[in-house]
Order: C-alpha cells, then structure tokens, then sequence
C-alpha cells in the first residue's frame, strides 16, 4: 500500500514536472500563485462566522429551518466526497442517508434508544455497511467498473430502496415511522432550536476538517490521481478500485451520519428520504456550489435550500420552475460551480502541484 502511494505521488509530480515550462492558465477572478494569499480559507472562515451568528440575528423558525440545511450540508459533503475527489458519480447517496435513517427511528421505536452516543454511532454504522456492501459489489469486480455502470447501479439501488420502504409494512408503508422520540444526552432531550442546531454544526465542522485532512494527505494526493488519470495511476501498480472503494465507503459513513440527525430533527422518517429524488438533489447540492472543493458542497446546499425557500413562499405555483432555469444558468455557465467566482483552478484542485513545481524550481535554480 506505502509503495502504491509513492507510485502516485510520483506519478502526479512527474505530470507537474512535464509541465513545469508552461504558463498556468487561471479561469476566474482568482489565479493563485505561490505569492498571492489562499482564498480557500477566507471562504471558510466566512461561512464558519456566519454559521455561528446565525442562531443569535434568525427567528426561531428560522433557525429549525436553518439546523435542517446543515444536516443536509453534511450529507452534501459525503457525495462531494465521492464525486469531487474519487470521480465516482453515485446516484444512490440517499441509499445511506435514509437507511441510517430507518435504522435509528427503528431503535427509537422498538427499542427505545435515544442515546446520542448510541444512536449516532449507529447511524453512521449503517451507512458504512450499506455502502461497503454496494461498493464491493459495483467496485470490486475482476474488471474496472465504467462510470456508467456505477451510475447505474447505484441508481437502482435507491429505486429499490425506496420501493421497499413503501411496501414494507413493519417500515410503516407509504407512511414511514412518525412521532420518533427526542435524541437524548442523559435526561436532557435535544429538541428543536438554538441546542440543536449548534449540536449539528459542531458535527459538521468536525466532519470537514477531517474531511480537509483526507483530501490533503497522501491519501488525497493519490485520490487527486486516480480522478485525473485513473490508468496512469493503475500503472504505478496502485489498486484504482480499492481506493474508490474506500472513499465510496466513507462517503457513505458521513451520510449515515446525517441521515440520523435528520431523522430526529424532522422526527419522522419516509420512504423518499431513500429515493432517487433526494440523491439527484445532493447531486444539484455540489454541481451548485463546486465539487471537488467541500466548502462548495456547503455553500450549494445553503443557497440552493435558501432559494427554494424564498421562492415556495413568494411565488408558490412556479417556484420549481424559476429555480431549475437557475440552476440550468449556473450549470451552463459557471460548470465548476459558484465557487469558481472566487476560487482559481490551481486552489481548488489543492497545493500538492504548486509545492512540487516549487521543489523542481530549487532543483533548476541550485548551483
């Protein structure tokens, strides 16, 4: 496995190396250099402070609506995780977020498990296990999986789900399970509100620094390789479909993770949270705000949710409409998201290029 990823890093480095001579083309407002400051962190240092404030300046309903867009933002950040870094377009991310959803409403219901530390956990659990089993299936075959077949079945996989929620009686049919008990921590019970939606944002910021810190490491650097040159890397002898595997399966953890909290927020939980809808809405999530970069995942959800919000309130008969001919716009002109506004090419794909054009640089310059 070491030897593997030292075969990608070299091979990443040797196509920067290739290139070394020619000029770096920057689309967008912001080109970056090894001189100019990263914008990266400003944007996420904006939406952090605005995230934090919030609760203090929205109404209290406002703030439930808002506690339900960081849930979703978390589940954005599993498929950004997928799509952006492993190339893998999966159209069954509501698979995981709805199975750890029926999961834990069951525990509450049957059993009586409210437990935070109970019942997170197992949502996670859930969705690491769903996804393992689907991506061993659709990733581990003798031969490469086509992104078309992956697709696919990854569709069908939420088609089926969904089908047998609605027919599954002891999963309350059509209906789903409602009335799910409060997540508790002791006797405290985590009910709509400022607790609850800090509680989320709390998981969420954690669940993307270390999202940060997987991209950035050397598992990143081989994933970055695998996404633009998927067989120069099988050349350097490393295992392409293990390493989508892997990343299928924790984008499937993170969104067992938030198909948990959304179950005890919302406080019940239906067949469509499985469905082929609410993956294609992750899917318009990320293409939205820019894949590839986690903060775009959020800042998708965000305005995307925040529109759709605005619009059902003031124009309740064509709102759909309005927001897709948006959406339509930004896809045809801005297709790596609203982040490019801000972000050049060179930050969003990470620094491991511009660091290794430096170190060639020194080498060149030294005596």
């Amino acid at each position: 496995m070491l030897k593997s990823m030292g075969a990608a890093k070299q091979a990443v480095h040797a196509e920067v190396d290739e290139g070394a001579a020619a000029p770096v083309i920057e689309h967008g407002p912001a080109k970056q250099t090894s001189s100019t400051p990263k914008i990266l962190p400003i944007v996420e240092g904006v939406v952090l402070v605005a995230a934090l404030v919030a609760p203090l300046v929205l109404q209290d309903y406002l703030t439930v609506f808002a506690t339900r867009v960081i849930i979703l933002a978390l589940f954005a950040l599993s498929f950004d995780l997928v799509w952006g870094y492993a190339g893998i377009m999966s159209f069954g991310q509501a698979l995981f977020f709805g199975s750890a959803g029926y999961g834990v409403a069951l525990l509450a219901r049957d059993l009586d498990i409210t437990n935070i530390f109970l019942v997170l956990p197992a949502g996670t659990l859930i969705g690491l296990t769903v996804s393992l089993l689907l991506g061993g299936f659709l990733l581990l075959g003798r031969h490469p999986s086509s992104v078309i077949f992956v697709s696919l079945g990854t569709l069908t996989g939420s088609y089926a789900a969904d089908r047998l929620a609605r027919g599954w009686y002891y999963l309350g049919g059509q209906n789903g399970i409602p009335s799910i008990s409060s997540m508790t921590l002791g006797g405290y019970e985590f009910s709509e509100g400022p607790a609850f939606y800090y509680l989320v944002l709390g998981i969420l910021i954690v669940v993307y620094l270390l999202c940060r810190f997987l991209v950035r490491s050397q598992f990143g650097l081989a994933l970055a390789g695998l996404r633009e040159n998927e067989q120069r890397i099988a050349f350097f002898g490393y295992k392409a479909q293990h390493l989508k595997a892997i990343i299928f399966a924790i984008g499937g953890a993170i969104a067992g993770l938030a198909g948990s909290l959304y179950a005890f927020h919302e406080g019940f939980v239906w067949p469509n949270m499985v469905g082929v809808v609410v993956s294609t809405q992750v899917v318009l999530y990320v293409l939205f705000g820019g894949s590839g970069t986690l903060i775009g995942a959020v800042i998708g959800t965000v305005i995307v949710e925040g529109v759709s919000f605005w619009l059902s309130d003031n124009y309740r008969d064509i709102w759909p409409i309005i927001l897709g001919v948006l959406l339509l716009l930004v896809i045809l002109f801005r297709p790596l998201g609203l982040i490019s506004f801000v972000l050049g090419e060179r930050e969003r794909v990470g620094s491991f290029g511009a660091k290794a054009k430096e170190g060639v640089k020194e080498k060149r310059n030294a005596p």
